[in-house]
């Protein structure tokens, strides 16, 4: 359930004008979806929420299991499933025999009953994926690079948005908006990518989220990729079961999201947790040198020059071969000297959040996370403790790669159809 308690109100809502109005039905071999009052106004369509997300957290169940879940009467759980069951957002399964009375039926999402597309914009490479109403991915379309064209990338965003709904064919009116995920700088740090001036300045001046709106009448949601990895978490992941927590992710460069009280927290700017800028060392007055960022250090960008030092493909970074000969060896050395550099930044969010936990998550191999888990946990122990709570515990994201476009996709429809329609509320 959500944190906003659901309003047992069988009655259609009524404004200062009068009833609210019933929107026009749609001719059958054109199903639109209904608007769902995204602006929370009457608690009719408020309550739909309640009931869409108790489903979306705690599966398939019958009537009565809604009824208690939410808090509604059998009466509004009634009315409020033959609306959604109009509007093609539920299915029903067989029917639950063996019990005393009659037997009941398992009410669920509708996979098929809304669509959002994520975007994901990265230093290395471009992801779309289509996602069904249930958060699960239907199609995924990837362009790597070795780093995005503006001239040529945003055309291909256009292309691949209209191949993904293309292919939905007569389910395209179904689609709720496209979520894009993208550094909000993706030209930062210019000179460690052997960039020009020019090439950073290209990108730094683009805004995204409206070219990508250009090419669509679809409405688009923006957000920074790691706080987009950290949705994708947050509500389809380790996050459903944490208060509150850091949340890194291990890509070309390193970034964060931060979750307080089961809700995304953006920050001013929308740049919490910035932790790729986090210094490693104190700076002092005539330094010759600025102080080492985390970004140097705990990057897939610093183990893909370790193997081009070596001769070898640096894409391994990014994939199982990073842990087989001969690129373990490189891979051992980066993951220690991460670990340390990850292990500072930890203690140093705990002194400042008072954290449950850290999940980690990135866009490599499972294994390679786990010995970076492991290395930085052991690095933790070397730290004085004293003064803060208790070392938060590692967690070990469950997403992967597909976290920031996944989370992209996930901001329409949580936008559309979550109760509360501010961050990604956990429930």
């Amino acid at each position: 359930m959500s944190n906003s308690a659901a309003v047992n109100d069988p009655k259609p809502t009524e404004s200062a004008d009068g009833p609210a109005a019933e929107p026009s039905p749609e001719p059958a071999d054109n199903p639109r979806l209904r608007p769902r009052g995204s602006n929370q106004v009457g608690m009719r369509q408020f309550n739909d929420r309640v009931v869409l997300q108790a489903l979306r957290v705690h599966g398939s169940c019958p009537k009565a299991e809604l009824a208690r879940l939410t808090g509604l009467t059998a009466q509004t759980i009634g009315l409020i499933t033959a609306r959604l069951d109009e509007d093609q957002l539920l299915t029903r399964e067989a029917p639950v025999r063996g019990r005393v009375g009659q037997p009941s039926v398992p009410i669920g999402l509708n996979p098929d009953g809304a669509f959002a597309v994520g975007i994901k914009i990265g230093r290395r490479s471009a992801d779309w994926l289509l996602v069904d109403f249930t958060g699960h991915v239907r199609e995924r379309l990837v362009l790597d690079y070795p780093f995005p064209d503006s001239e040529t990338l945003l055309p291909a965003i256009g292309e691949n948005l209209n191949r993904l709904l293309d292919g939905l064919g007569a389910l395209r009116s179904r689609v709720v908006g496209v979520g894009v995920a993208a550094p909000f700088q993706l030209g930062g740090w210019h000179r460690m990518l052997g960039l020009t001036e020019a090439q950073s300045q290209a990108w730094n001046q683009i805004d995204l989220a409206a070219e990508v709106q250009r090419l669509t009448e679809l409405p688009v949601s923006y957000a920074k990729d790691t706080a987009a990895a950290c949705v994708a978490e947050l509500l389809q992941g380790r996050g459903r079961d944490l208060h509150s927590y850091l949340y890194l992710f291990m890509d070309t460069f390193v970034g964060g999201g931060l979750v307080i009280n089961s809700h995304l927290h953006r920050g001013t700017h929308g740049n919490a947790a910035a932790v790729a800028s986090l210094p490693l060392q104190v700076a002092v007055p005539h330094m010759k040198e600025l102080p080492a960022q985390l970004i140097s250090q705990a990057s897939l960008w610093d183990l893909e020059q370790r193997f081009r030092e070596h001769a070898l493909d640096p894409m391994a970074a990014y994939d199982a071969r990073a842990m087989q000969a001969p690129w373990l060896p490189y891979t051992r050395e980066w993951i220690a000297r991460a670990a340390l550099a990850l292990a500072h930044c930890i203690v140093s969010g705990t002194a400042f959040l008072d954290l449950d936990a850290v999940v980690v998550d990135g866009s490599t191999a499972a294994p390679l996370l786990q010995g970076l888990l492991l290395q930085t946990t052991e690095a933790l122990k070397a730290y004085n403790w004293e003064g803060l709570q208790q070392m938060p515990r590692l967690e070990l994201g469950s997403i992967g790669s597909d976290a920031r476009a996944l989370g992209g996709a996930l901001l329409p429809l949580h936008a559309c159809f979550a109760p509360d329609r501010d961050v990604f509320l956990k429930v």
